[in-house]
């Protein structure tokens, strides 16, 4: 018996029959919970199958077979021809069948040529139907590339004479290029038609690389910075906060500034940007322009553009600490991940702040300063009777307030800068709120440039329990009107894929806007839930459907299976299930179909650009005593003592202290390691701002570099791939994406959406790309390629930039 099952057929068996136990033990759990019928069956087929086997006989190749051709018939009852979905419920099991009519298999179990043949038969069989899965599988990418209705039309040079900037045309002085946060550029000398000669211009290393035990668990190291371009120079930060300034055509270091700011504490490594001022008086004396950038110990600087050097008259030595009177703040709890916002005199920044901790964090108070003194300007409080008076001596911030720790964004003709609010910590509990967080909770606010005082909010979540922060201000936009003249508009991402659409003046919506019923069952106890919520019905929306059994994935069928379990053991009610006691499944979730970088506009053709991810997380609810005794955290007295604050075991638990309850929140990935939900997990789409309209949307980006295994190693299939980063758009006509997980910066026709050329990058592209024209007349495309940490890319420390070759450029 030993040798018999110690062979090929025998092990070959083994296998099968431990595949049906799996299923039938499983399956038989699903069924339990409600789920689907199929697993308890097939397990039991299997399981004879695979014992047959085992006793050599050719019996348990038919069954096998007969399981097969069921399982197919029941994958295209429950998916239909979609490819992604029939690969997990086919492949692994067509490939075994393609194994089992092997020669090396049959000739154990038979001495019939007739059986051998057959057998061989059925082996062609399995071969394909694995490969019209994964052909399947292309098919549905293509099918999914979907356009709507056409873009409306738009000359190149029109486009260009339309742009109006103080900047100019070939700057890019901001992270959207202008304070409007477009990220669009009128530059036409790339076009739809030349992109595909793109070459290799220029590359640097900054230096700056992830040190030892940055890479524990929950602790993120990512390269997200998108230069600044002034005159021939860049301008960026590396994660942990060193400043460059680079020759834009050769990329020729000029200087580097190092802070040498303490990190250890800091949970984010991260640095999106800095900022530029120029004096409107200029003297030619040192820091007549400046670069204006933040440390990752909250100190706000400024910086020589020419030197590097610290100017002097700007606050004491060149910084400015933005802990004070701010209380109590320990190292790591609040520091600046996105660059200050420079426009009409005013430096204006918020911060981020270690969310979900405790309640009573450092304040989210918005300042504004002056660009040359550091002196103060204002400060919104919101939670003080009048937000922008001054404090009182002894008087600090207001602790615990929603937070604006994104890119702000701003229209100097108007004087208002638009500020994305977060939600008060914490963030999946929020019975003890104040009335003003809940109004400010998840808003744009938009605020005088020149005295901070409120003109008006709109808040996109009611009392914000899911972490759906505002991660972005607005990109700003004028909208033709049908009787003539133009509209100032406004337009919101969200984490939930939701856009809206407002009066940058007013904050009235322009598209309509409904409140909609929303999930109340089994929150935490005690919690308040909104009854409604506001949808923006006017405009279309990114959001995902509402999951269902069906839409489950795994590499394997196996672990597609324990989703499926998985799925009907946790709570879920769809979009905005409260968060609870218990397991949830939050969908979107903190990270949101859209976060930090926003989405792109072409002021020419009124169209936006978004690239969009689609993943689950899991959200566990569980009481204080709980966490305590599972060691998730440790006891603490609360700010008033003295104690030091006790940093939880990993990034993915929210303490919560100061509530009965903490929260613990990771993606939902199957035992694999591969996303519980179907592709496509990364998308990229436009919408028509006149029409409203998308005009087309296409998967994005493919699985080279994310295995499952964690190998960067994979077949390039193209599912769609989580991005984080941003694109941007050219008056020529075309749109330049890095963002995605498979370690790309790609060309796609604006028009159409067809990708048109890829760039191969050293490490993860989770940035946003800039382009502008170089001394030597060439237009560039330049990305900061080091990785990104939560999305688990390859870390670096690169800065790449493309260009047509000379010849062809000077042609143009």
């Amino acid at each position: 018996m030993l040798r018999r099952l110690f062979s090929l057929p025998g092990l070959t068996g083994l296998l099968i029959c431990v595949c049906g136990l799996f299923f039938l033990v499983v399956g038989l759990w699903l069924l339990s919970l409600g789920g689907s019928a199929y697993y308890l069956p097939a397990g039991i087929l299997l399981s004879v199958s695979g014992f047959l086997i085992i006793e050599r006989r050719i019996l348990g190749l038919w069954i096998y077979l007969l399981t097969f051709v069921l399982t197919a018939l029941w994958a295209l009852y429950e998916v239909g021809l979609d490819g992604w979905k029939l690969m997990p419920r086919l492949l692994v099991l067509a490939v075994l069948g393609l194994w089992c009519s092997m020669p090396f298999i049959t000739r154990p179990l038979t001495l019939s040529r007739r059986q051998r043949v057959l057998a061989a038969v059925a082996g062609l069989f399995y071969l394909l139907v694995g490969a019209g899965v994964i052909g399947a599988g292309y098919i549905t990418s293509e099918r999914l590339y979907v356009q709507h209705a056409p873009l409306p039309a738009a000359a190149a040079a029109a486009a260009a004479e339309t742009e109006t900037d103080r900047t100019g045309r070939n700057e890019w002085r901001h992270y959207g290029r202008t304070p409007a946060g477009e990220r669009y550029s009128p530059l036409t000398q790339l076009t739809p038609d030349n992109v595909a000669q793109l070459a290799p211009a220029w590359a640097i290393h900054t230096g700056d690389v992830m040190q030892p035990g940055e890479d524990k668990k929950g602790r993120e190291f990512n390269f997200e910075a998108t230069p600044i371009k002034v005159a021939n120079r860049l301008y960026l930060c590396t994660p942990h906060r060193q400043v460059l300034a680079l020759n834009a055509t050769t990329g020729k270091t000029l200087w580097t500034y190092d802070p040498h700011n303490d990190t250890r504490a800091n949970e984010y490594l991260a640095c999106r940007g800095v900022a530029y001022y120029q004096s409107p008086t200029p003297t030619n004396a040192p820091c007549d322009r400046r670069i204006i950038s933040t440390t990752a110990d909250a100190k706000l600087i400024a910086l020589d553009a020419d030197t590097g050097r610290l100017c002097q008259d700007f606050g004491a030595g060149g910084r400015v600490n933005l802990t004070d009177l701010m209380g109590k703040v320990p190292p790591g709890f609040h520091f600046i991940t996105s660059q200050p916002l420079v426009v009409n005199d005013r430096v204006v920044l918020g911060g981020w702040i270690y969310d979900n901790q405790a309640r009573g964090e450092p304040s989210g108070v918005v300042r504004a300063f002056d660009p040359q003194s550091g002196k103060l300007a204002w400060a919104w409080d919101m939670g003080r009777s009048d937000p922008t008076a001054p404090l009182k001596p002894g008087e600090t911030y207001t602790r615990g307030t929603p937070n604006g720790w994104g890119t702000y964004t701003a229209d100097p003709a108007l004087g208002l800068v638009y500020i994305p609010l977060g939600n008060a910590t914490p963030d999946y509990y929020g019975a003890q709120r104040r009335p003003f967080d809940d109004k400010y909770s998840s808003a744009i606010v938009a605020l005088d440039l020149a005295t901070g005082k409120e003109r008006w909010h709109f808040q996109t979540v009611h009392h914000d329990v899911w972490d759906f922060d505002l991660p972005i201000g607005p990109s700003l936009v004028d909208l033709p009107q049908p009787g003539g003249g133009t509209v100032p508009a406004l337009v919101q991402t969200t984490k939930m894929g939701q856009l809206f659409l407002l009066d940058r003046r007013t904050g009235k919506p322009l598209a309509q806007v409904e409140e909609r019923p929303v999930p109340q069952a089994d929150p935490f106890p005690g919690e308040r839930l909104s009854p409604t919520q506001p949808y923006s019905t006017g405009m279309p929306t990114f959001a995902p459907a509402n999951l269902t059994e069906k839409d489950l994935w795994g590499a394997t069928p196996f672990d597609q299976l324990w989703c499926r379990v998985q799925f009907r053991r946790f709570g879920y009610q769809g979009q905005y299930t409260p968060p609870g006691l218990g397991t949830r499944i939050a969908y979107p979730a903190f990270d949101g179909v859209m976060d930090w970088y926003g989405a792109s506009i072409d002021p020419a053709r009124h169209v936006l650009i978004a690239n969009t991810s689609y993943i689950p997380f899991i959200a566990e609810g569980v009481t204080e005593q709980k966490a305590l005794r599972r060691g998730l955290m440790q006891p603490w007295a609360g700010w008033e003592s003295n104690q030091p604050y006790p940093k939880p075991k990993e990034f993915a638990v929210g303490p919560q202290y100061g509530t009965p309850y903490a929260e613990i929140v990771r993606p939902w990935l199957s035992p694999l390691g591969a996303p519980c939900n179907a592709p496509p997990w990364g998308k990229l789409a436009a919408i028509d701002l006149q029409s409203r309209k998308i005009s087309w949307e296409r998967p994005v980006g493919t699985t080279r570099d994310m295995n499952i295994l964690n190998t960067h190693t994979n077949a390039a299939l193209p599912t769609g791939i989580f991005t984080m980063g941003g694109n941007i758009i050219t008056a020529g006509g075309l749109i330049f994406m890095g963002a995605t997980a498979d370690d790309y910066l790609r060309a796609f026709d604006e028009a159409s959406g067809k990708e048109l050329w890829r760039g191969r990058l050293p490490a993860g592209g989770q940035a946003t790309p800039i382009t502008y024209l170089g001394a030597d007349g060439r237009q560039y495309v330049v990305i900061a390629a080091g990785g990104h940490g939560g999305l688990g890319t390859r870390t670096g420390d690169s800065v790449m930039a493309w260009a047509l070759p000379a010849r062809r450029a000077a042609g143009k």
